[in-house]
């Protein structure tokens, strides 16, 4: 198959970051891609004034390309914080007053992906507690994200850069969408399959792929080490994507590496313009 035969498309949260949020979609049109996806895009607030939203939105559809997924509101990310759902207090209630915003703003452009971030460890709580609430957040979340026809995702992290993030490994995270889809009865939570992520962690990738493909909603990749390009590792990401198609993966892989020192445009020159215009 190799990477001409995939669907990509491009994190405007971690590549095109050199440039302000509004031109990075027509500068991802601009390198070829027709598809996007995006962390939560005001890290301050789960609530952006409605005229933010709409400047944004005007962005995208002015670039022409499509939004495929979007991140809910995580706390402080990037950072040491991530996640904000298994957190009492202030940060569960600003999940839950993002929840129904950011699906309205995913819905008016097509978004078919919610990304929930579980939510760091919080000492001296019962990693319990923040189960239970957490499970009570992402049915919430699974209730929003089908009423605009969208899956919710849950995804693993890597524990060197997260160290207090619970779910680090596939089996962590498909364990909780599992019990997700079982509070709800719906269907549409599904495993982000993070490469990256799961290759620092020392996953047998050929094994998650063989086991989890079935319940994977999307994938992201990025080479190891340093989370640059395919290429700049040594992660055989070409062979990873193949053995995804042949487990019958046909969804959206999402670019979610650093660049380098060079601007994000140069840093495509591994993938074939025709896996950027996909559809």
């Amino acid at each position: 198959m190799g990477f001409a035969d995939q669907r990509f498309n491009v994190n405007l949260s971690i590549l095109f970051t050199e440039l302000p949020l509004l031109e990075r979609p027509a500068a991802a049109a601009a390198a070829g891609f027709t598809a996007v996806e995006l962390w939560w895009p005001w890290i301050d607030t789960p609530v952006p004034a409605r005229s933010e939203r709409d400047a944004l939105r005007g962005a995208i559809e002015a670039a022409g390309v499509r939004l495929t997924g979007l991140n809910l509101y995580a706390g402080r990310l990037p950072g040491p914080d991530r996640g904000a759902l298994s957190v009492p207090g202030a940060e569960s209630e600003r999940f839950r007053a993002n929840v129904e915003v950011a699906a309205g703003f995913a819905g008016e452009l097509g978004c078919t992906a919610l990304n929930a971030l579980y939510g760091n460890r919080v000492e001296g709580l019962d990693p319990a507690e923040q189960d239970a609430l957490a499970l009570e957040n992402l049915t919430l979340a699974a209730r929003a994200a089908d009423r605009i026809g969208a899956a919710l995702l849950i995804e693993a992290l890597n524990r060197p850069e997260s160290p207090d993030y619970p779910l680090v490994s596939a089996a962590a995270a498909v364990g909780v969408v599992d019990r997700v889809n079982a509070a709800t009865g719906l269907g549409n939570a599904r495993f982000l399959m993070d490469l990256y992520h799961l290759s620092v962690n020392g996953e047998d990738l050929p094994a998650v792929i063989e086991e989890h493909t079935a319940r994977t909603g999307h994938v992201q990749i990025a080479d190891n080490p340093g989370r640059g390009a395919p290429g700049t590792g040594s992660l055989p990401l070409e062979d990873l994507l193949d053995r995804l198609g042949d487990a019958g993966y046909a969804g959206w892989i999402g670019l979610e590496y650093k660049p380098g020192d060079r601007p994000s445009a140069e840093s495509f020159a591994w993938l074939p313009p025709a896996a950027r215009a996909a559809r």
